[in-house]
């Protein structure tokens, strides 16, 4: 089959980028995706059980796998798709454009000229996955492919790429780790012109203790990559029926390489004890235990004041190494495409590396088009020469790891 072209390519992505697909409803992208790679000459394709979409390329008992991982949802957002003309030639306008369908479809293609033959010939398995829920903070669709190549039910990757924007000259081999916390705090309803500050500040106090603990472990740290890094994430306060004042907040913790997490969270949940004067023994670690465990909570306090903490989503940061055959391959492939200097980035966020880089513990590398400024935003666009350049630098690197 012939190779796929640019023409091609660029219809590919912006077909995907034109169907929606927020967290959560992923199925009608999914299901075109695979009906392209299909189009594509891959060897098999299907939605899985996870709504994933998956098409591999090359014989299921190769002797070395490749996973390319990208994600197929997005954030919310409705930005109108089209082209149009720059500076820097004709740009994609639309909502997952960079982040990351830009990243997959160059995934989708690369893969398809690489083709077939060149797989079998080169006993190489490539395995392209559009995973769903990255944006949500579970992450379903990479733990799903995570445990279905765990070295039992399939081979471990030799090779793992994920598919975020960096750039088409620049590979990313880091990223923070994450965990997300709520609280909720509630006592008797009362009048604001009372002794008592309110709920609320009990959210506020939360925050602030965070953020000294933060500059405390900050205070030598002078790289961003680090540092724990807080947000606030939402704030909000009500009365419910039962005459009583709540508040709730979330916060998300960013969290650098290595970082003792259960010390953190034991010395919040001293925090909280001395909050509500509770002389019972703080609970035992370890607190998190492990990344897939459900959602945890921990309650403090009594009829006067109740604490109720929440923590999930958590991540450990992650970083690949610089010295394997893929990220050689990665430069080469750069150098013999372009004629910028190759660069390595290290990112604040967390993807689904974080997921999949410490069970498979293979080398892994984020790679794709764009540029991850534009995330999330308004303006998210992605350069079509960029694009196409991407698709190149792909197929050549695939095309090494032989």
């Amino acid at each position: 089959m012939a190779e796929p072209s640019r023409d091609e390519a660029e219809r590919v992505l912006t077909r995907l980028v034109e169907i929606p697909s927020f967290s959560g409803d992923e199925l009608k992208a999914s299901s075109y995706l695979v009906e392209a790679m299909g189009g594509l000459g891959y060897d098999r394709y299907e939605v899985d059980a996870a709504g994933n979409a998956v098409g591999e390329i090359g014989e299921t008992d190769a002797g070395q796998t490749v996973v390319l991982l990208g994600h197929i949802d997005t954030v919310f957002g409705d930005i109108p798709v089209r082209v149009e003309e720059g500076r820097d030639g004709p740009a994609l306008y639309g909502r997952g454009s960079v982040d990351a369908k830009g990243p997959l479809a160059t995934f989708a293609v690369a893969a398809a000229r690489v083709g077939s033959e060149w797989a079998k010939r080169n006993s190489t398995r490539l395995v392209v996955v559009g995973a769903v829920e990255e944006e949500a903070a579970t992450s379903k669709g990479a733990r799903f492919i995570r445990d279905r190549f765990d070295g039992t039910q399939e081979p471990t990757p030799d090779f793992c790429i994920i598919g975020e924007p960096s750039g088409a000259t620049r590979i990313t081999l880091f990223y923070m780790g994450r965990i997300l916390l709520e609280m909720k705090a509630d006592q008797p309803m009362m009048h604001s012109a009372g002794p008592n500050p309110g709920v609320g500040t009990n959210a506020v106090d939360l925050w602030n203790w965070i953020g000294g603990y933060a500059d405390s472990f900050n205070r030598d740290r002078n790289r961003m990559f680090d540092q724990l890094r807080p947000s606030l994430r939402d704030l909000r306060t009500w009365t419910d029926e039962a005459m009583r004042d709540l508040v709730w907040t979330k916060i998300g913790v960013r969290l650098p390489l290595g970082f003792d997490v259960d010390a953190f969270l034991g010395e919040m949940w001293d925090w909280a004890r001395e909050r509500v004067q509770e002389q019972a023994s703080p609970p035992e670690p370890p607190y998190v235990r492990g990344a897939d465990a459900s959602p945890q909570k921990l309650h403090f306090g009594d009829e006067e004041l109740r604490l109720e903490f929440r923590f999930h989503g958590y991540e450990p940061a992650w970083r690949s190494g610089r010295n394997s055959a893929l990220v050689r391959g990665f430069l080469a492939a750069i150098r013999e495409q372009t004629s910028e200097r190759p660069r390595f980035v290290s990112k604040s966020g967390t993807s689904d590396m974080n997921v999949v880089g410490p069970a498979w513990q293979c080398p892994i590398a984020a790679y794709g088009p764009g540029d991850s400024s534009l995330d999330h935003t308004p303006n998210e666009h992605l350069h079509l020469d960029e694009y196409w350049q991407a698709v190149l630098i792909l197929e050549s690197a695939l095309r090494r790891l032989a």
